[in-house]
C-alpha cells in the first residue's frame, strides 16, 4: 500500500532532513517534487493544491525559520498536513441506536460490497460481540446472493434469505422486521451495484435508505480506481447522506491516490481498509497512522495492536518459560515461531509497518519471504520428532532423506540449519541476559538505519 508514493517522498523528504537552515528556494522545490509524487499517485488535483498551498504556506512561515531543525519541522508539517487531508482522527462505526443498527453498503459492480460485508459482520461479531444478520438487495444477480450466503456462513453471522425478482425495498424491510424479532444488535444490507453510476441505481438506493433508516451509508470503493474513486463517490453522495467509506484492494495498489482524494472530495470519514482477501482482514482506518507510513515512519501501533491479536498468548508463555527453565530451543519451537508469523498476514505487510519499511521491501525485493517461510516449515515437517528435538543428529544422509521428503535441494536444509542455529543463539542470549543482549545480535544482521540509535 503506498509503495510508489512513500518511495517518492521519501527522497523528497531525505533531501531536506538534515539542513541545518532551509531557504524559500529549498521549500519551493521540495513542494513541486512533493506535487510529482501526488500526482503520479494519481491524487486529484484539487486535493494537491490544496495541500501544497497548506505545506508551503507552514514552511515558509514562523514554523520553519524559528526552528532549530528546519529539516525535521518540515516533514512534521507534510505529516501534519496528510494526516488532516486523510480526515484527522479515526472515526468508529456508529452503532448508537436502538437495535438492530442498520448499515446500508453501497457502491459500484466489482468494488469488493459484499466480501466487505462479511468482513464487517465478521469484526462486529468477534471484537464487539454483536449479533449480526446480513441480507442481499442485490436482486439482479443470483450469484451476488449466493456469494453473500457463503460468505456469512465461513464467517458464522445469520443470513436472510432473498432472492431474484423480490423488491430490494421489501427484502429490506423484510429483514429489519425479522431481526427485530431475533433481538439482533446489527443488521447489513449488502446492495446492488453497477457498473457505471446511473439514475437507476441511485433512486433504488435512496428508497432502500428511506425504508430502513440506517444509521450508517458506508460508500465501498475500490482504491486501485485512483481519482475515478473520488468521482463515484460524489455522486454517491450525492444521492444518498453517506456516513463513512471503505476502500478495498488496499493490498493491490501501491499509489494510495485514491485515500488522498476520497476524503477531501465527499468530506466523509475513511473508516475500514480492506486490506486482503481473507475474512479478517479489514482494518481501521488511521489518518495519523497512515500519515506515517505514507511518509516511511511505520505504523508501530497497528503492527503491535495486530500481534497482539494474533499471536497465540499461551504458546508464546510456554516458549518463554521453556527457555528460563535452559531446555533449550528446538526446531518444534522455531516452527511454532514461523506458523505464528504466518498466522500474522503476508510478511510484506508487516514490514510495511516498520519504520523505513518501503527501503526493506526495496531490498527484498526478489524475494517472497511467504513462499521461503513456507518451505521452511515444509522442511521441518520432513524430519523426525527426534531430529526436531536434537537437530545435532542430522547428518549428511538425513539431510538427503529430508530434502526428498519436502521437495528440495539438500542446500535449503543447510541454510534451515544454518538459521535455527543464529536463532537459538539469539534465544540464549534472551534467557541470559534479556533484551540488551538480542539486540546486540540482532545489530549486525537488521537492514542499515533498523538499529534505533542511542
Amino acid at each position: 500500500m503506498f509503495e510508489n508514493l512513500t518511495s517518492r517522498l521519501t527522497r523528497v523528504l531525505d533531501s531536506i532532513r538534515g539542513q541545518g537552515r532551509l531557504t524559500e528556494e529549498q521549500i519551493s522545490a521540495a513542494a513541486r517534487e512533493l506535487r510529482m509524487a501526488l500526482l503520479e499517485a494519481d491524487v486529484a488535483l484539487p486535493v494537491i493544491k490544496d495541500f501544497i498551498d497548506k505545506v508551503k504556506a507552514r514552511a515558509l512561515g514562523v514554523e520553519i525559520t524559528q526552528s532549530l531543525t528546519p529539516g525535521q519541522a518540515f516533514l512534521r508539517i507534510v505529516q501534519q498536513e496528510l494526516t488532516t487531508t486523510l480526515g484527522g482522527t479515526a472515526e468508529p462505526i456508529n452503532l448508537r441506536a436502538q437495535p438492530p443498527a442498520v448499515i446500508l453498503m453501497a457502491g459500484l459492480q466489482g468494488s469488493g460490497k459484499t466480501t466487505t460485508t462479511g468482513k464487517l459482520a465478521r469484526k462486529l461479531k468477534t471484537e464487539d460481540k454483536k449479533n449480526v444478520i446480513v441480507v442481499s438487495a442485490d436482486v439482479y444477480r443470483p450469484a451476488a446472493i449466493e456469494q453473500l450466503r457463503i460468505v456469512a456462513g465461513q464467517v458464522g453471522v445469520e443470513w436472510f434469505p432473498s432472492a431474484v425478482g423480490e423488491s430490494p425495498v421489501a427484502i429490506a424491510t423484510a429483514a429489519l422486521a425479522h431481526a427485530r424479532k431475533q433481538y439482533a444488535d446489527v443488521l447489513i444490507v449488502d446492495t446492488a451495484g453497477r457498473t457505471t453510476v446511473d439514475q437507476e441505481m441511485m433512486a433504488e438506493i435512496a428508497q432502500l435508505h428511506a425504508a430502513v433508516n440506517p444509521v450508517e451509508t458506508l460508500f465501498v470503493v475500490d482504491s486501485m480506481t485512483g481519482q475515478d474513486a473520488a468521482k463515484t463517490a460524489r455522486a454517491f453522495a450525492d444521492a444518498v447522506p453517506l456516513t463513512g467509506v471503505v476502500l478495498t484492494k488496499i493490498d493491490g495498489d501501491s499509489r494510495g491516490g485514491a485515500a488522498l482524494s476520497v476524503r477531501h472530495v465527499t468530506g466523509k470519514p475513511i473508516k475500514f481498509l480492506g486490506v486482503g482477501e481473507k475474512s479478517d482482514k479489514l482494518e481501521v482506518f488511521h489518518p495519523d497512522r497512515i500519515a506515517n507510513r505514507i511518509i516511511g515512519q511505520g505504523d508501530m501501533l497497528s503492527l503491535i495492536e495486530e500481534t497482539a491479536k494474533k499471536v497465540d498468548a499461551e504458546k508464546a508463555a510456554k516458549l518463554a518459560q521453556k527457555l528460563k527453565s535452559k531446555k533449550g530451543f528446538d526446531l518444534e519451537d522455531f516452527r511454532e515461531q514461523m506458523l505464528q508469523v504466518q498466522n500474522m498476514g503476508s510478511i510484506e505487510s508487516l514490514i510495511e509497518k516498520l519504520p523505513g519499511g518501503a527501503q526493506i521491501q526495496a531490498q527484498m525485493k526478489n524475494v517472497n519471504a511467504g513462499k521461503e517461510m513456507g518451505k521452511v516449515v515444509a522442511i521441518i515437517n520432513s524430519m523426525t520428532p527426534q531430529e526436531r528435538k536434537f537437530p545435532d543428529l542430522i547428518k549428511a544422509s538425513r539431510k538427503r532423506r529430508i530434502a526428498a521428503g519436502s521437495g528440495v535441494e539438500v542446500q535449503e536444509v543447510n541454510k534451515l540449519l544454518r538459521q535455527f542455529d543464529t536463532t537459538r543463539d539469539m534465544m540464549k542470549k534472551v534467557a541470559n541476559g534479556g533484551m540488551a543482549k538480542l539486540m546486540r545480535g540482532l545489530a549486525g544482521r537488521l537492514p542499515p538505519g533498523m538499529m534505533p540509535r542511542r
